[in-house]
């Protein structure tokens, strides 16, 4: 197979939700670096081989941050992620700032303080499946565990209330919907208003959460604006439980349909959960896009003039693929030598919620394989809904196991 000189058209076809397209493979080999046309028809360069995108990825002449953002490309119909965020001129500064305020409520040690009321959480949930597929034999996993986990904690970390989970969600799932077109982005102005009530709220009262914190910082530093503090309250609710969600339910599959991983796992929980949680986040691809950097100067790489202003798509999911990196590449092998991936992005954008995610799928597959040790899945892979998002994943996970 080789690749037409005509552009690409994104999202390239994929066979099912855990394979790519085999166009991607192509692609890493002879067009590192390509032209595509997104989702939204806007022309951008789609990035796949793992050394360029991890070069771009730390890159500081590609931001996200565009000097005509109603002129820049956009990569979708969604209302996240789909074109240029934050203010060009001051875009690093910003960042730095915000990883600044981030970094302590986002550190290890915090997430080891918060391991002990989710693991908790996690036996309450199953102890709700196990009840519930008593009555009925089939457990809907996703419903029941891999999306109301990651969204507890992430409320838990900034301090949403527990009655709002709900609301929060059904705005995330819309905001998020590349197939609800202007939609979308009302639900994103939807969202904003709703966290410039909570925002509001909390004020009289500031507490020892994530929200509080940065109300604090904003009232302080004149150059932290109000909106911007707003959205990037709006931005860690939605990316703070995505993420999770997608890679529980993508674990899942890639464990239960071949036998051998779970039983793998079952035999030693403890064990073997690390490994098989770094080898879901290299192998896990949830949407069908990546991530989206505008170029803020010309730049020569592999062969290509990137154009300032030029939107370029780092393929995560390819680059996590690359066969010139790991070995037996589209193979799930959490034993593999290679122990590093891009699941988690790189240099100073490397997910700030790392560890929150880690422990959250630590937490999960370790307790689904001591309780549920017999568990399987009730529907065929291909038989499967799929979320119509941005970010992707399954909107369903029927489980069954052998009652004891």
């Amino acid at each position: 197979m080789s690749i037409a000189p005509e552009r690409l058209q994104l999202p390239l076809p994929r066979p099912n939700i855990l394979d790519l397209a085999p166009l991607y493979d192509v692609l890493r080999r002879e067009a590192p670096i390509a032209p595509v046309t997104t989702p939204a028809g806007d022309p951008a360069w789609l990035v796949t081989r793992y050394e360029e995108v991890r070069l771009l990825l730390g890159d500081k002449r590609f931001g996200r941050s565009h000097p005509e953002p109603e002129r820049a490309s956009r990569i979708s119909t969604a209302a996240v992620q789909d074109g240029p965020s934050g203010e060009y001129a001051t875009e690093e500064a910003d960042h730095a700032r915000m990883r600044r305020l981030l970094t302590p409520a986002f550190s290890a040690k915090r997430m080891r303080m918060l391991s002990d009321h989710m693991g908790r959480l996690v036996e309450t949930y199953l102890d709700e499946m196990t009840a519930e597929h008593e009555a009925t034999g089939v457990v809907d996993l996703h419903s029941r565990l891999a999306y109301p986990l990651p969204v507890a904690m992430i409320c838990l970390l900034l301090g949403v209330p527990e009655s709002d989970h709900e609301l929060f969600a059904r705005l995330s799932e819309r905001m998020a919907n590349t197939a609800i077109g202007e939609e979308a982005h009302q639900a994103r102005e939807e969202f904003f208003r709703y966290m410039v009530g909570l925002v509001e709220t909390k004020r009289p009262q500031l507490g020892e959460d994530v929200i509080s914190d940065l109300v604090r910082a904003q009232s302080e530093d004149p150059s932290f604006d109000y909106e911007q503090m707003v959205r990037l309250c709006v931005g860690l609710l939605f990316a703070g439980h995505e993420t999770t969600v997608n890679r529980i339910g993508l674990g899942t599959l890639f464990l239960l349909t071949d036998r051998s991983r779970w039983e793998a796992l079952v035999a030693d929980p403890d064990g073997r959960v690390d490994a098989v949680v770094e080898e879901v986040m290299r192998l896990g691809a949830p949407g069908d896009l990546g991530l989206l950097r505008y170029a803020r100067e010309d730049v020569d790489i592999a062969g290509v003039t990137i154009r300032a202003g030029d939107a370029v798509v780092l393929s995560i999911n390819a680059a996590n693929r690359d066969a010139d990196v790991y070995s037996d590449a589209e193979d799930f092998n959490p034993d593999r030598p290679e122990r590093t991936h891009l699941g988690f992005g790189h240099g100073a954008h490397f997910c700030i919620g790392a560890s929150l995610a880690r422990t959250e799928l630590r937490v999960v597959f370790s307790a689904l394989a001591h309780r549920l040790p017999g568990m399987r899945l009730a529907k065929d892979l291909d038989d499967l809904e799929v979320r119509t998002t941005l970010t992707g994943g399954v909107a369903e996970l029927p489980v069954t196991w052998r009652s004891l």
